[in-house]
């Protein structure tokens, strides 16, 4: 008897997925959520056991703890009663588990309150605010986001610096080989294999280039509707590290993994169209930049560093903003046409493509927040008509840097979010305080730490 028998949801399932099953039976089905850092939660159940239909539930404590995984005291009512989120299916996110050992599905869920409600700390629900709020305005952001990532040898002792892969040539990586096909190439069984397995899940690359870094790779996705493309930046990441993995390297995404190294960016670029006739307001009938696309950039330019916590999210993103090391990474949010000294780039196109790209976002962070903190800021300058400055026409002079500075620690990050009252309304107060509090002892956490250099510096000459 087939699977889709006794599950009438299975047929529905994507062409991609049927493709990849190729007739053999689904042995399991992963239903995972992301947590506030954008890695995957859930659980893992038999085909047997799973119905759309049918709750799963997880405890809210998911959302109290560090990337260390320690739990956060916070002003929380029953905090440790560790109340059930139902974990609600969104079937149009099943795809296949390509690396898995025998077929599986992974599907996304959204995560509800036992009364139905929205779990607002959920990252899902607040980039769906977000797009939300959006959607009263008649709009609809369409982004499209880059990922950088490095390609390393595996680092198995934390306390070893991390180091460039060997490739097939049999020698270790390289900086400085920007667009270089020889450098795509030397990593070539790793690249056909994010391929195999994008494919079996069904998911598109627009372009994959190397990067500045020894084994620093690019790969591009195809804009859409920005719930999509988070979701598929979080599968990405998981189709990334396993496709690096099984050709006996690592795939890392933190913002600056080797000193010496350029940081690694999600560039995102993002318009803005009108729902009713599809046209992009950004642009009018002769093709001339909108009023709203200049209040778009002023937004972006007056909250961007108020939500440096969600785009720069760990202690290890602000070392990407070192101007040491051959660091393309922005420290402004300056903006102009064609300008990548500027944070706030607008790329060359045509009206209806008219678009403005946020460089300062890590890879390091949670796409679905990174997405929906760049989107509030540009959407409080439309509806709040921000004015930007004038565009930067060549690199910023030590007056426009200082005018559009960025905190470049996390400490003083996370002090101008506590600040940020309008961010704190639009994107929920209580989120807002549950991210700060954890970021917060994150931070405190990392400084009770004793680095190498203080060992190597301090042991004897103090």
């Amino acid at each position: 008897m087939s699977q889709s028998c006794n599950h009438s949801w299975f047929d529905a399932l994507p062409a991609a997925f049927h493709a990849y099953l190729n007739g053999r039976r689904l042995d399991e089905v992963e239903c995972i959520v992301p947590d506030l850092n954008g890695m995957s939660r859930g659980k893992a159940m038999p085909l047997s056991k799973f119905s759309p239909d049918s709750p799963v539930f997880l405890p809210i404590s998911i959302f109290y703890q560090t990337i260390t995984g320690q739990d956060v005291e916070m002003d929380i009512e029953n905090q440790w009663a560790e109340s059930d989120m139902a974990l609600v299916p969104d079937m149009s996110t099943a795809m296949a588990v390509p690396w898995a050992k025998q077929p599986a599905l992974q599907i996304i869920h959204d995560l509800q309150d036992l009364n139905g409600n929205p779990i607002a700390c959920a990252p899902r629900n607040v980039l769906k605010r977000v797009i939300a709020m959006y959607a009263e305005k008649g709009w609809q952001p369409i982004v499209a986001p880059e990922l950088e990532f490095y390609l390393t040898k595996p680092n198995i002792d934390p306390n070893e610096p991390i180091e460039p892969p060997v490739g097939r040539s049999g020698r270790s990586g390289t900086s400085l080989q920007s667009y270089s096909m020889t450098a795509i190439d030397e990593y070539g069984p790793v690249i056909d294999t994010i391929y195999e397995y994008a494919e079996a899940a069904g998911l598109h690359i627009d372009s994959v280039i190397q990067e500045d870094g020894a084994g620093q790779v690019e790969f591009n996705l195809t804009h859409g509707d920005p719930l999509w493309l988070a979701d598929q930046v979080f599968y990405f990441k998981r189709i990334i590290k396993e496709a690096a993995l099984k050709n006996n390297m690592f795939a890392t995404f933190m913002a600056k993994p080797m000193r010496d190294q350029p940081g690694s960016a999600m560039h995102v670029h993002q318009s803005v169209v009108d729902m009713q006739s599809g046209k992009n307001i950004f642009s009018d009938d002769d093709g001339n930049a909108t009023d709203l696309f200049r209040y778009f950039i002023g937004g972006t330019q007056k909250h961007l560093r108020e939500v440096m916590p969600f785009i720069a999210p760990n202690v290890n993103s602000y070392r990407r903003f070192e101007s040491e090391a051959n660091s393309s990474a922005p420290t402004n949010t300056g903006w102009g046409y064609d300008n990548r000294a500027t944070g706030l780039r607008v790329p060359n196109s045509g009206a209806q493509d008219r678009r403005l790209e946020n460089r300062v976002i890590g890879v390091d962070a949670n796409p679905y927040l990174a997405i929906a903190a760049s989107l509030i800021c540009g959407y409080l300058g439309m509806v709040n008509r921000i004015e930007p400055d004038a565009p930067a026409e060549s690199e910023l002079d030590e007056e426009q840097e200082a005018r559009s500075y960025i905190p470049l620690t996390f400490d003083e990050a996370l002090r101008i979010f506590d600040d940020a009252e309008e961010i704190h309304r639009a994107l929920g107060e209580g989120f807002c305080q549950l991210y700060a509090a954890v970021k917060s002892e994150e931070m405190r956490l990392f400084h009770r730490e004793i680095s190498p250099w203080e060992r190597q510096h301090l042991l004897l000459n103090v």
